[in-house]
């Protein structure tokens, strides 16, 4: 008869029994824990009634989209130039910039699905074995086989804040891509438009040059029937040579700017064929200005945007690390090493085990991240206002400079329409009696080929405002 006054356990074995009630004492202990850690569960939202540019940000992602407007057009729908067309896709297709930003994203898709396993528990199996013999006793062979599985239990919200951080590490990847895919197109945009403005002015240049030696000819045989002196000769000549010297640079600039064209293409130095059609226009109407709101579709405003975002989960973690952590770990397999014997055949084993940390000694640390993660907050809504801000400019700028061109333009084509008729006056004033000089021709035909130039001129600053204003609103999908 046993006279023992404990009963004995009807159930699992003691020390399965006891292990089960520490874990379910420790996950009761930590709850209570984290009744005061709520905040660190908080997701990110814009704070909006404390900064105004953030108001205005959240404003904008909170306006209705229209898909005809700038900051939503397809570039195809903007650049319709075929030639152009086929020259943006191939360096969409080449460029080395956003490979390297399509690999980033990459990159950070890859350290999201990473922060999302982290909930799972690790496992691992570690095999071993060996031999011993003493006394000139028989080989003893011993062996292992154990698989250890691992959990954190998110208690406090350190895996939660890395996943979220992670997820908005990659939106701000996709942001900084779409920025490098606008830089592409409208620079390969604004470098085809000015070859076409450099074939152009190539191309009034040598009709003028042309027409100013036949001048030469005419001059000289104006000279013959005593109708001009010498003097109206010479001149005439170097007027002839001085348009000549600006053709060499021009091609000079042209070689260069295709030179800049290729690098654009990811291709190696060639002759690029544009076209000589001078009409662009964005299919939209900019009469009413460009709205504020267009400004949240810019790649690099929402890049900062999800960096005050980055910042806020990195300062989360950081407070998070005030608490304690729980790990729960198990270990099972088969062994014929139970205790100090060595048995065979061998028998499976199980253990259990429930870990808490809390970080007392390390205190002095955490509150030195802490402090750092507040001030990187702090200068990543600095750098967001600054991209506002920068944004807010660069569309005004555009904007400025695309009106006063289009005002200006509308002026020199009333000045080229009237110094044509000055060249055609004077001319046959020279002709028929003489009364005027050749420098009154020289002069009206040098002022007609300069407003020409300046119209050119002035066209090309219409059209690379308009492309500038596409890429400030964040066009380019």
């Amino acid at each position: 008869m046993n006279n023992s006054s404990e009963p004995e356990s009807p159930g699992l074995p003691a020390p399965v029994f006891n292990m089960n009630k520490l874990i379910g004492y420790t996950m009761l202990g930590v709850a209570a824990l984290s009744l005061p850690s709520c905040g660190i569960y908080k997701k990110y939202e814009m704070p909006a009634d404390k900064n105004r540019y953030m108001s205005e940000f959240k404003q904008s992602l909170e306006a209705p989209v229209d898909s005809a407007s700038l900051p939503f057009l397809k570039w195809e729908q903007v650049f319709t130039d075929p030639v152009l067309q086929e020259y943006i896709t191939r360096a969409l297709a080449n460029n080395r910039s956003l490979e390297d930003a399509m690999l980033n994203i990459k990159i950070a898709h890859a350290q999201l699905k990473g922060a999302k396993l982290s909930y799972f528990p690790s496992l691992a199996f570690n095999p071993n074995g060996g031999a011993a013999s003493y006394g000139g006793s028989h080989m003893s062979w011993s062996y292992t086989l154990p698989l250890a599985a691992n959990w954190e239990i998110d208690v406090f919200g350190k895996i939660l804040n890395r996943k979220r951080g992670a997820k908005v590490a990659e939106e701000q990847m996709e942001a900084y891509a779409q920025a490098v895919r606008s830089q592409i197109i409208c620079g390969v945009a604004t470098t085809y438009y000015s070859l076409v403005l450099l074939n152009q002015q190539l191309d009034l240049t040598k009709r003028t040059s042309e027409i100013w030696k036949d001048q030469v000819e005419s001059m000289k045989l104006m000279k013959q029937a005593a109708m001009v002196n010498e003097a109206a000769v010479v001149q005439s000549a170097a007027n002839y040579w001085s348009i000549m010297a600006t053709i060499p640079e021009i091609e000079q600039n042209i070689k260069t700017t295709q030179n800049t064209l290729s690098v654009l293409l990811g291709e190696y130095p060639r002759e690029w064929r544009v076209s000589s059609n001078l009409d662009f226009a964005l299919p939209v109407d900019l009469s009413k200005g460009v709205p504020m709101t267009y400004l949240a579709s810019r790649p690099d405003v929402r890049a900062a945007e999800r960096g005050v975002a980055a910042a806020y989960y990195s300062l989360s973690s950081a407070r998070a690390a005030f608490y304690p952590s729980l790990n729960i770990t198990a270990q099972g397999g088969f062994t014929n090493m139970l205790g100090a014997m060595i048995t065979n055949p061998g028998k499976w084993f199980i253990q259990l085990a429930g870990q808490l940390t809390a970080p007392l000694f390390s205190r002095g640390q955490n509150i030195a991240n802490l402090e750092v993660a507040k001030v990187k907050q702090q200068q990543a809504m600095s750098a967001f206002e600054s991209s506002m801000l920068s944004a807010a400019s660069e569309v005004s700028d555009a904007l400025a400079k695309y009106n006063a061109n289009v005002e200006k333009r509308e002026y020199l084509m009333q000045q080229i329409d009237n110094l044509e008729k000055s060249v055609e006056y004077t001319q046959e004033l020279l002709t028929l009696d003489q009364r005027t000089t050749y420098l009154e021709v020289l002069t009206a035909q040098s002022s007609l080929l300069n407003a020409q130039l300046a119209s050119l001129a002035c066209w090309h600053n219409k059209v690379t405002s308009l492309i500038s204003l596409y890429q400030a609103v964040g066009g380019g999908r």
